[in-house]
């Protein structure tokens, strides 16, 4: 309020209120020159100077009038001339000419600052997302835009940004350095490498705050991603183009899923980005490490914003992500993008809005936060052929808390995808692995990109599985069971260990296929459980060098025939040396 009646009562007044910084005392007479010259632009009355010295100016002086900055200092004048780092000859003609000439540029004045978040007045004409710098070098980003002034988040610099510190406009929109040379990079939110590999030549600049495509853009979902984990793509199969939510509990298994996905995306044209947002640098290392080791960081790029990292990267950190994809995408290509997780992202925003003094809603999350995600997640999708027939594919990831699916955030992010993977701690402790819940979990596009050869093979799955959890808790009470409650038990025990699944072993469509037939006709309810997974995998071993060459079949054309399936049965009873087994 009296910042208000302050201004009122100086226009009312005509009177000019300016900052001066000069690289040395001024005179008295300069001081009554610039006064005259200020009054005589503003029409004003009178002038009052607040005068300080500034040796970094090197010589000059910078004057501020509001939002107005006048630069006619020394360190201005070498930027100009050293700016696009010109030969000795260019640089001796450029000191030759040089003329003093004051620079006009929108700036205001650092009022208040906390935790990044700084609170700027004199920026009158600053919009959302852009980027501005303080006299220290640092960057940041207009996020609040008041009728007095605006609310800036930080990226670096903030120990040496204070009140006083003067903020200048750039009139450039938050963006990300964008190209193939990011591919097989760490690099932080703003595009800078982190892993110590040297610069990256970027060939454009993408904003990271970005319109998702339109409808008419768009077309439907009808491409499989395979993930390579049998249990997601024969009952929760993912299409490129899709956002399949991956939900639980710490320590369940998420990151792990989303890893074994990158790594089946080798020799398939799939890039991918993998968003690490608030997670341990330990853990951010450990991935880069494992994605290398199995080769596919060639085709991936992470974007990592530390635990260690302010809140206002951490914001930025899945948009900057967002737009390495949609660069990707522009091209024609598909895109994986991994958002590890979307939790920490929400806690990143509301630690922002607190600081920026937004009211706070449930759980003290602003009121916007349901925004905050479906504009982000909105961006993937899969663009009409006539466009590129580029695709950006999302896993976003999001921690519960003790199971607790109808919290805040997991509810939110719920209802923008196609779908969740939810994985169950109980699962997790019983060593089912990967622990998914297929009761919670569900796709609901990604159907119409499963193949054929799939959906015939996993026909009944999802009801077998069902039919056997409630048989087993039933069972737990009865002792004397008849012969086909035992065999529906046998069989439901072969499919759970079947679809148990080691960390970085990830399957083929075909393989997925042989296996599913396989346990389709109950030839691998007679196999010890203790012994299952080693002998399936010893078949699919022998059987993909099958003269037959049924496996290369099904994974060209994605279709599985009655005389396929007789051929993988025949295959495994040569190889068991049990009984043929007709098909049902």
């Amino acid at each position: 309020m009296a910042s208000e009646f302050s201004r009122e009562f100086f226009s009312a007044n005509r009177i000019v209120k300016a900052d001066l910084h000069c690289a040395r005392q001024p005179r008295e007479q300069d001081l009554d020159k610039i006064k005259a010259e200020l009054k005589s632009l503003y029409d004003a009355t009178e002038v009052l100077l607040d005068v300080s010295v500034d040796e970094s100016l090197l010589s000059g002086y910078v004057l501020q009038v509001g939002d107005r900055v006048f630069d006619n200092s020394g360190r201005h004048a070498l930027d100009q001339m050293t700016g696009d780092k010109p030969d000795l000859a260019t640089l001796k003609t450029r000191v030759e000419d040089y003329k003093p000439a004051a620079n006009t540029a929108e700036g205001g004045t650092v009022v208040s600052a906390a935790d990044g978040i700084v609170t700027v007045e004199g920026m009158d004409r600053a919009v959302y997302g852009e980027i501005v710098t303080f006299e220290n070098g640092a960057k940041g980003m207009v996020e609040s835009v008041e009728p007095s002034h605006l609310g800036i988040m930080l990226f670096d610099g903030a120990e040496s940004v204070g009140v006083g510190t003067l903020v200048t406009r750039t009139g450039k929109r938050a963006g990300i350095p964008v190209g193939e040379a990011f591919l097989g990079r760490v690099i932080n939110p703003l595009g800078e490498p982190i892993d110590g590999k040297g610069t990256i030549e970027a060939v454009g600049y993408n904003p990271i705050e970005k319109q998702a495509p339109g409808i008419l853009e768009r077309q439907s979902v009808d491409t499989p991603l395979h993930t390579g984990i049998l249990s997601i793509d024969s009952m929760f199969p993912i299409g490129r183009g899709q956002r399949e939510l991956i939900i639980g509990d710490r320590q369940t298994g998420k990151t792990s899923i989303a890893t074994d996905t990158i790594l089946n995306q080798k020799d398939t044209g799939v890039l991918c980005i993998y968003v690490a947002i608030g997670q341990k640098a330990s853990s951010i290392a450990r991935v880069a490490e494992d994605l290398k080791k199995h080769g596919a960081m060639g085709y991936t790029t992470i974007v990592a914003a530390t635990a260690s990292d302010s809140a206002p990267l951490q914001y930025i950190a899945p948009y900057a992500g967002t737009a390495l994809a949609e660069y990707f995408m522009a091209q024609g290509k598909s895109v994986l993008i991994v958002y590890d997780d979307l939790s920490k992202h929400a806690v990143a925003y509301r630690a922002i809005s607190l600081l920026l003094r937004r009211s706070p809603g449930r759980e003290a999350y602003p009121g916007d936060v349901f925004y905050l995600h479906s504009r982000l997640l909105e961006r993937s999708c899969r663009m009409r052929d006539d466009l590129g027939g580029g695709s950006i594919t999302a896993l976003p990831i999001v921690e519960t808390q003790a199971g607790d699916v109808s919290a805040y955030i997991p509810t939110n992010v719920i209802s923008i995808t196609d779908g969740q993977i939810f994985l169950e701690t109980a699962l997790f402790n019983a060593g089912n692995r990967p622990a998914v819940n297929v009761g919670l979990s569900v796709s609901r596009v990604g159907g119409a990109a499963q193949t054929k050869a799939m959906k015939k093979a996993n026909a009944n799955l999802r009801i077998e599985l069902a039919q056997y959890k409630d048989m087993e808790s039933f069972s737990q009470f009865s002792s004397d069971l008849d012969a086909e409650t035992r065999r529906q038990l046998e069989h439901g025990k072969a499919l759970m260990e079947l679809l148990k699944q080691p960390l970085y072993q990830p399957k083929s469509d075909a393989e997925q296929v042989v296996l599913l037939t396989l346990a389709a006709h109950g030839v691998l309810d007679e196999i010890k459980t203790v012994e299952l997974r080693q002998k399936t995998s010893a078949f699919v071993r022998q059987f993909r060098t099958d003269p037959s060459g049924v496996m290369d079949e099904i994974q060209a054309s994605g279709k599985l025939s009655p005389e396929q399936v007789q051929t993988i049965l025949n295959a495994w009873n040569a190889f068991a040396g049990g009984d043929a087994h007709a098909i049902h």
